[in-house]
């Protein structure tokens, strides 16, 4: 009897205000994700950059209610997936949930599925899209630690075209194109034609592309697939770069301030890069870049996140089914 456990991979983040600051020093320490200076300096220069940040990201935090609610919803997701895998002959499958750069950490949960008698490991990333600062940390940190225990490890590390995952977006933006044209407190609701779909993506550095990391190709594609369900006017941009390096552009910021140039008055965004919603979701969208909206004269509004969305819970069964049978471990699955 084989004893496997699907491992959900995701950043992770606060789960208090005084969380703040350690989360934000784990997050600058890994220097997969921004280098800093030479690599003798990183964490110093980490635990710099988390103690002048803190506060201001503590009020962020504080408007959104205090913590980030990604570990609640990747701990629903992994929820909703166990239920689904419930139905597949012979599986009595345990779905975890590790993160990055706060708890429960990978190397806390790897060890707890080591405990458990867990032998092998599908390890799927939650980012969309890949990335060695995302799903490639993620990866090669869930690498590391198993090196300890005899574990066998299967990576899903990129779905960003899953049929499912597709779908699943569509769905989401015409539920939000639905607020624009029924609204009680607007007599004239918008024609759909009037709307404009903005795909927000978190930014990379563009060095990183550079060096043939495939995030913005395969995030292009996304949004190419997506409008062929949804042919709308179509915008993509970046958001929540920091730092003076050069990032990913058009910066959502400009984006909107372009459109607006433009004459669009209704915008809907689409995070297209998150499947959770976080701070980049509740404070950057839903406040920040609505309020810049309002005083440019548009109506802003986004699309729900995919969080526990039907369809993206049965994309990421559709990809531990596969899996499963790509590695023969359908034949025996249970846990203890």
């Amino acid at each position: 009897m084989m004893h496997i456990g699907i491992l959900l991979l995701n950043l992770g983040g606060p789960d208090s205000l005084d969380a703040v600051r350690p989360f934000l020093y784990n997050l600058f320490s890994d220097r997969e994700i921004i280098r800093l200076g030479p690599p003798s300096m990183q964490k110093p220069l980490a635990w710099l950059i988390a103690t002048l940040r803190s506060k201001k990201t503590e009020r962020y935090y504080r408007m959104i209610g205090g913590k980030s609610p990604i570990a609640d919803i990747t701990q629903a997701q992994a929820k909703a997936l166990a239920k689904a895998l419930n139905t597949f002959p012979a599986s009595s499958i345990k779905v975890y949930v590790g993160m990055r750069y706060w708890h429960p950490f990978i190397d806390d949960v790897l060890f707890e599925m080591h405990k458990n008698g867990v032998e092998k490991v599908i390890a799927m990333s939650l980012y969309p899209q890949y990335s060695v600062t995302t799903s490639g940390s993620s990866a090669r940190r869930v690498d590391r630690v198993a090196a300890d225990y005899p574990i066998d490890i299967l990576h899903i590390s990129s779905w960003h075209d899953h049929p499912l995952y597709i779908e699943a977006l569509a769905d989401v933006i015409k539920k939000g194109l639905e607020s624009f044209l029924v609204s009680s407190s607007d007599p004239h609701p918008s024609p759909v034609d009037d709307i404009h779909l903005l795909f927000s993506a978190h930014s990379l550095p563009r060095k990183i592309i550079d060096e043939g990391d495939p995030y913005e190709q395969q995030t292009i594609e996304t949004v190419q697939k997506v409008v062929k369900k949804v042919p709308l006017k179509w915008h993509l941009s970046y958001q929540s770069k920091s730092g003076p390096v050069k990032w990913l552009e058009p910066s959502t910021e400009e984006k909107l301030k372009e459109l607006a140039r433009d004459g669009v008055k209704n915008v809907l965004v689409v995070p297209i890069s998150f499947v959770s919603d976080h701070i980049e979701t509740l404070y950057e969208i839903d406040i920040l870049y609505k309020t810049m909206a309002g005083k440019l004269g548009m109506n802003l509004k986004r699309t729900d996140s995919l969080n526990t969305h039907p369809l993206f819970i049965n994309a990421l069964e559709d990809m531990v089914i596969k899996g499963l049978r790509e590695k023969g471990w359908d034949k025996s699955t249970a846990l203890p």
